[in-house]
């Protein structure tokens, strides 16, 4: 078994594991947050698809419309942990929250809507590794066998994987909620683009899209790993270089800055930062570049004994 002496930076906060760049305070407000009755969640355990259903999601809001400015992502689609529940309050409407909170601490309201979206748990991991090799305010300094362990070990930002799909497969049914899988978004963009915009409003976002095939066009477009590996990773680039004269010209959230300026405060000098690659492959299998015949089994035995007797026990089937 791999070396387990190196883990992630963490603070725990209401019992949630996470990176020392969150300020406690505006996370507690996030999760006494009460959401309003148009509100909807993009709940996820980090890396499942996060990123991509925030862009699906803002350009169906502004169906198909182009971004006047890239940075105008930071503004649109708020990261409520980070952004706080003061900031998701004076937001303007429409507009998606992005999560990784447990189901146990989200804020709830039956007239919210809830977008639950999934990863077979040997990509999610991959993915997982890259995401804390690449972004500065992780600084993970293994190598991807000792993040495996800390991945099946529940170790990470935001707990363990299994508990995190468990408590929300537990909600599927609930009429304010979906489940979906980042696997069924890759086998069909458009079918999941309509599914999420006529969860939310069938006439008011999906009808329209369904009616004039540029407009879904445009989203399908904007919201492609394509564009967002060009756009988007240079954005994010962009933003961690930024002074804090240029984030100020933004017009983000107080508590936003907050966390960028902790964030730059603990990465290494701008000049040395490596090129951003928040959004880096997005296919389905790379975990057969890097996992091992015995972590495959690993991962193989605690999802069957974890997802035993429920629908989940085959839903990756064909992907592990």
């Amino acid at each position: 078994m791999a070396d387990q002496s190196v883990e992630l930076p963490a603070q725990f906060i209401e019992g949630v594991q996470v990176n020392p760049m969150y300020d406690p305070d505006i996370f507690r407000s996030a999760i006494k947050y009460k959401p309003q009755s148009d509100d909807v969640f993009i709940a996820t355990y980090p890396k499942c698809g996060t990123t991509w259903a925030q862009h699906i999601l803002l350009f169906v809001f502004r169906q198909g419309q182009p971004l006047e400015s890239q940075m105008m992502f930071f503004t649109n689609a708020p990261f409520l942990e980070i952004a706080g529940g003061k900031v998701a309050e004076s937001m303007p409407r429409p507009v998606a929250f992005k999560t990784h909170l447990p189901l146990g601490l989200i804020p709830w309201s039956d007239d919210a809507k809830y977008i639950y979206i999934t990863r077979n748990p040997k990509d999610c991991c991959v993915s997982y590794y890259h995401h804390v090799k690449s972004t500065p305010h992780h600084g993970f300094a293994g190598d991807f066998n000792q993040f495996f362990e800390i991945f099946i070990s529940g170790k990470v930002d935001f707990g363990d994987y299994f508990d995190h799909v468990m408590e929300w497969y537990e909600r599927r049914n609930n009429p304010n909620v979906i489940f979906m899988t980042y696997e069924e978004m890759k086998e069909d963009p458009e079918a999941a683009i309509l599914k999420m915009a006529s969860f939310i409003d069938e006439e008011k976002f999906a009808k329209p899209l369904r009616d004039d095939p540029e407009k879904l066009k445009n989203v399908l477009e904007y919201s492609s790993f394509k564009h967002m590996k060009e756009v988007f990773n240079k954005s994010i680039g962009d933003l961690f270089k930024m002074s804090a004269e240029g984030i100020d010209k933004l017009g983000l959230p107080e508590e936003v800055k907050k966390v960028f300026a902790k964030i730059k405060e603990n990465a290494p000098p701008v000049d040395t930062l490596p090129p951003m690659n928040f959004v880096r492959k997005g296919i389905i299998g790379d975990w057969k570049n890097y996992f091992t015949e015995e972590q495959s089994k690993r991962m193989d035995q605690k999802f069957a004994e974890r997802m035993k007797g429920t629908e989940l026990e085959t839903l990756w089937k064909k992907y592990m």
